[in-house]
């Protein structure tokens, strides 16, 4: 298993947090930023090593507070794109 961190105390926006997410993945430079883009990336990662990914993203309540919208969403693709054995995000600090 590999983890890949984000921090959320400063991601706040949507944007914020799909840069954050491609740095920590090594997403590919055709990663398009968006919802859609976003569940194919997690789906695929064919760019990283066999293995288990875990994405643990610290401190989502920063983003909830201040666009619970956008998080809903966000927290909707990581879920629908968890893959056992995979990929699978964990949400910690809330």
């Amino acid at each position: 298993m590999t983890e890949h961190t984000i921090d959320g105390t400063g991601i706040r926006t949507k944007a914020e947090f799909m840069a954050a997410v491609a740095a920590a993945l090594s997403f590919p430079d055709w990663f398009g930023a968006n919802l859609d883009a976003l569940y194919d990336c997690l789906r695929d990662l064919s760019w990283l090593p066999p293995g288990e990914h875990v994405l643990v993203w610290r401190h989502p309540e920063v983003l909830a507070e201040a666009d619970p919208r956008t998080y809903r969403a966000l927290d909707d693709v990581l879920r629908d794109a968890a893959v056992p054995g995979r990929f699978r995000a964990e949400l910690t600090g809330r």
